[in-house]
């Protein structure tokens, strides 16, 4: 029988799930944006798709997020589903508050190999305590979580897999020097979000099941 978690603990969980998400976003538009760095991911092939077959990149995202949310719903759990559209949402929504209000400006135009080191820390940082806490922000978050699953591969591991097969395919439309100091952000990225999201259990499902992965295992 499931015992629900105290509100308090519930309380805690979910505001370091807000806070993962402010941190991305501030990272995304404050370093990725402001210094051009490309993107991997469900943004990355969304921004394929448009460049390939002028496919409007909001549809695209909608039609590579919505699987793997009920896949998500039916392997996670509810309360995993709950959590990551809050974190979703709240990513969204803190990045247009940043792109509309924040007047913090981080050019390192000049300093790349400095954009994509702090890129990694801050984006690794908020993706794995967003993860550690039972939440994704995002559909490649969410694969990341049901193929460490399946394979014993880190969470890292195949968050770095997935962002440089699309990177490569970046290639196609983006200059090279661009590519190349975003995939050092993935990189950096993916061990620190090995690190953060450590051995905790990403659901309340796993906990009780027993089925605690050990997803910061290097592969």
């Amino acid at each position: 029988m499931r015992r629900a978690k105290p509100l308090r603990k519930q309380f805690a969980e979910l505001s370091l799930i807000l806070f993962g998400a402010c941190l991305l976003a501030f990272a995304y538009y404050h370093i990725n944006f402001q210094n051009h760095l490309s993107e991997g991911g469900f943004v990355g092939l969304a921004l394929l798709a448009k460049y390939g077959f002028n496919l409007p990149p909001a549809a695209t995202m909608l039609a590579l997020d919505i699987p793997l949310f009920i896949m998500a719903w039916l392997i996670k759990g509810r309360r995993f589903i709950w959590n990551t559209m809050i974190a979703s949402v709240a990513f969204s929504g803190f990045y247009e508050l940043f792109e509309r209000f924040s007047p913090i400006v981080i050019d390192l135009g000049n300093y790349m190999i400095a954009a994509s080191v702090l890129s990694g820390l801050l984006t690794g940082l908020a993706t794995g305590i967003v993860l550690r806490y039972g939440a994704a922000t995002g559909g490649d978050d969410i694969m990341s979580v049901l193929l460490s699953k399946y394979t014993g591969l880190s969470i890292g591991t195949i968050f770095l897999l997935l962002d440089c097969m699309v990177l490569a395919l970046s290639f196609l439309y983006l200059p090279v020097g661009e590519v190349f100091y975003t995939v050092l952000a993935v990189v950096i990225a993916s061990r620190i979000i090995t690190w953060t999201v450590g051995k905790a259990p990403l659901t309340e499902e796993d906990a009780v099941d027993g089925h605690v992965q050990s997803v910061g295992s290097a592969s």
